[in-house]
């Protein structure tokens, strides 16, 4: 393993689903000899997509690495999900890069706005960018067209280093535009260097002033030189390059197939000659916990340890597993360090670099080193680690509400318990899960990224942990209110020998703005109630709130108000009172125009132009309100909307059939409105239907 931490290179294989960064990350395993055959997704021998729900689904679902030697360099391939559904994770795992590989394959797929979330994440977190056109195989590949893509969709700045040699059955190599030359692909799989071919000569050197133009830019001296001698050397050509991707200035792109393994060589040597170390990346920002000031710790092994937990797996066997970056220090096995966030030491064992799902045991890790360790106690994902001497502070994950929601139901009394616990480790692992009792429909409620992210969840839940549920569409929070005024007396007289029961209570009821709640007025003068009966009164009124009169859904936004009853010496008692308040209260509903209350949701809804009119229909028959319309870039449109919970339980499924895939929404609850009366007298039937079958 590498000591200088300029030789270390942690690199993202990113992009959108289905252009096949897991083949094209299997590829690169067998180009630099790190695997003695070339993995395949298809068959299920991938080093990346060895999870069971991955091999059969055929997607990745989680991101993995593989650490390997490449000339002189200790080079890690991290490969990410590309779906929407699971693209939380490739999100926060990108923060363990120092640069990525940006994979393209417009002969199959348009850009689409996962793309475009990785690249604007790439952006922000100033990581160096290698594109790389694949499937160059297959049919109707074309090179300019995914050049094209990544400047109008994206914006990027591309600048090829390669050209093409063919395309689809006639790919056979790529020219290399700084050296020109040939480098063609023989029978045996390898590369072979040779002149260029004349068919694509001229194209080529088209294509090399083009590059050199963009290369120029990297800095003054090197664009003075340009226009003095109207080129560069190829030394000057290279080191423009690596200046100009650091500092996000341009993209170099490459080409070739995944199924072609001898194509990719020169993918591995960009990653090591344009892409970023550590040290290149320069200090990395923190904030110290004390004094709550910005920090920075240097990427250098004399520097105090620190580094970011990106990510956890749980196992029920292996137990927990926490992936770091080392960020600054030097960190060597069998050390105590600080969980900053947890205020707790934590005692790191063995270290561990990880090679697809082997881990291989390391002595100590350097800054840019993506390091795996064993059962940590109170360590997760997004925490700090540092050095007790010198705490610091980085920033946490990213978070995403979740956009869909399912009761969980297990499928036996036995494994309600199971599956619970079982939940509560997985969330540990996936920071997009979310779990909760609904206080009022008493479901367990579990809700992700999508429909398939947690069908995915619950499939695990059965392999991993041996529970099994079932899902369904969760119980409507509905809740009843009043729209009108009314007053009611609730009188409970008992007598059946001995001390009898007498509460006599006039109440007033009337509605509260939305979302205020529940309010108690006493207006009692003149001691016709007992100051201590008035406590049960609105305790009275308060267990009746639980339970409308409607269909039973909870009653919010009324003001109660007791203006006047009357008492016995002997008979009253609190729970007279509390028991004579609850029926006038209930008296007082039935007269007040009670009506039943829906949860709207708040939703942003990303959509292509072209989908963008099928889309807003759907939205409006679900009686959805569009509040407004703003343009993205890449030919998106963001659709803001407030819709009935009801209509969005599976929104999902709905919009990936309507916009190919290419949408995404996210959803929060806003607030309640009135449910219509064609609707709410449905949701009654439905509630009497259900009282009568448990009676």
């Amino acid at each position: 393993m590498a000591d200088d931490v300029k030789l270390v290179r942690s690199v993202g294989v990113v992009g959108q689903g289905g252009v096949g960064k897991t083949s094209l990350a299997d590829a690169l395993l067998f180009a630099a000899g790190a695997a003695t055959r070339v993995g395949r997704v298809d068959d299920g021998s991938s080093s990346f997509d060895f999870e069971p729900e991955e091999i059969r689904r055929k997607i990745t679902l989680t991101t993995a690495f593989y650490s390997m030697p490449w000339k002189r360099h200790d080079l890690t391939i991290v490969d990410t999900p590309g779906y929407a559904n699971f693209l939380l994770d490739t999100l926060n795992c990108m923060r363990a890069c120092t640069g990525l590989i940006f994979v393209v394959a417009p002969a199959e797929h348009e850009l689409r706005v996962e793309a475009e979330k990785v690249w604007n994440r790439a952006r922000e977190l100033r990581l160096p960018i290698v594109a790389f056109v694949s499937r160059m195989d297959r049919e109707r590949a074309d090179f300019d067209a995914g050049v094209g893509d990544l400047k109008k969709v994206l914006g990027a700045n591309p600048v090829p280093v390669q050209f093409p040699i063919g395309a689809a059955e006639s790919f056979r190599g790529a020219v290399d535009l700084i050296r020109m030359r040939a480098l063609l692909l023989q029978a045996d799989g390898s590369l072979k260097e040779d002149a260029i071919p004349e068919d694509v000569r001229a194209d080529a050197e088209a294509a090399r002033e083009r590059m050199i133009e963009t290369a120029a830019e990297a800095n003054d001296e090197l664009t003075e030189k340009y226009l003095e001698n109207g080129t560069l050397t190829n030394d000057e050509i290279t080191q423009a390059l690596r200046e100009g991707t650091l500092a996000g200035r341009f993209v170099p792109v490459l080409c070739g197939a995944a199924t072609k393994a001898g194509t990719l060589n020169p993918l591995l040597d960009a990653a090591i000659e344009y892409m970023a170390s550590a040290a290149d990346l320069g200090t990395v920002a923190g904030e110290d916990p004390k004094i709550k000031e910005p920090i920075e710790r240097r990427p250098e092994t004399g520097e105090v340890f620190s580094a970011l937990v990106f990510k956890t797996i749980v196992d029920p066997f292996a137990g927990k597993l926490s992936i770091f970056r080392v960020l600054s220090g030097k960190l060597a096995a069998d050390s105590t360090v600080l969980n900053v966030n947890k205020g707790s030491r934590e005692r790191l064992g063995h270290l561990f670099k990880l090679a697809g799902k082997k881990q291989v045991p390391v002595t100590h890790a350097i800054p840019g080193e993506i390091i795996a360790v064993a059962k940590l106690k109170e360590t997760a994902s997004g925490d700090t680690l540092a050095d007790e001497k010198a705490p610091i502070i980085y920033p946490g994950l990213v978070l995403s509400p979740p956009a869909i929601s399912f009761a969980v139901e297990p499928k036996s009394k036995g494994d309600e318990e199971k599956a619970t616990q079982a939940l509560v480790r997985m969330m540990e692992e996936d920071p997009s899960l979310e779990m909760h009792r609904d206080p009022q429909t008493r479901e367990l409620i579990l809700s992700g990224v999508d429909q398939l992210h947690i069908e995915v969840v619950i499939e695990r839940l059965k392999r991993k942990y041996g529970a099994e549920v079932e899902l369904k569409a969760p119980k409507v929070p509905y809740k009843e209110t009043i729209k009108g005024r009314a007053k009611s007396q609730g009188k409970l007289k008992k007598q059946s020998g001995g001390r009898g029961q007498y509460g006599d209570t006039w109440l007033e009821i009337d509605p509260l703005p939305r979302g205020t709640g529940f309010e108690f007025v006493d207006k009692i003068v003149g001691g016709v109630v007992p100051r201590q009966y008035i406590p049960a009164v609105e305790k009275g009124v308060r267990e009746a709130l639980p339970e409308g009169i409607l269909a039973g859904y909870p009653i919010v936004d009324v003001r109660v108000t007791l203006y006047d009853g009357s008492y016995h010496e002997v008979d009253s008692s609190e729970m007279a009172f509390k028991i004579a308040a609850s029926m006038g209260f209930k008296n007082a509903m039935s007269q007040a125009k009670p009506i039943l209350l829906e949860p709207i949701m708040s939703m942003e809804v990303i959509v292509p132009d072209d989908a963008m009119g099928d889309v807003i229909g759907d939205l409006n028959s679900r009686r959805g309100k569009v509040q407004g319309v703003d343009s993205k870039p890449g030919g998106n449109q963001v659709i803001r909307a407030q819709v009935p919970m009801a209509e969005v339980l599976k929104y999902s499924p709905d919009l990936r059939s309507m916009t190919s895939g290419r949408g995404s929404f996210t959803v929060a609850f806003s607030h309640y409105e009135e449910l219509p009366a064609h609707l709410a007298e449905r949701v009654i039937k439905e509630a009497e239907a259900a009282r009568a079958a448990k009676e």
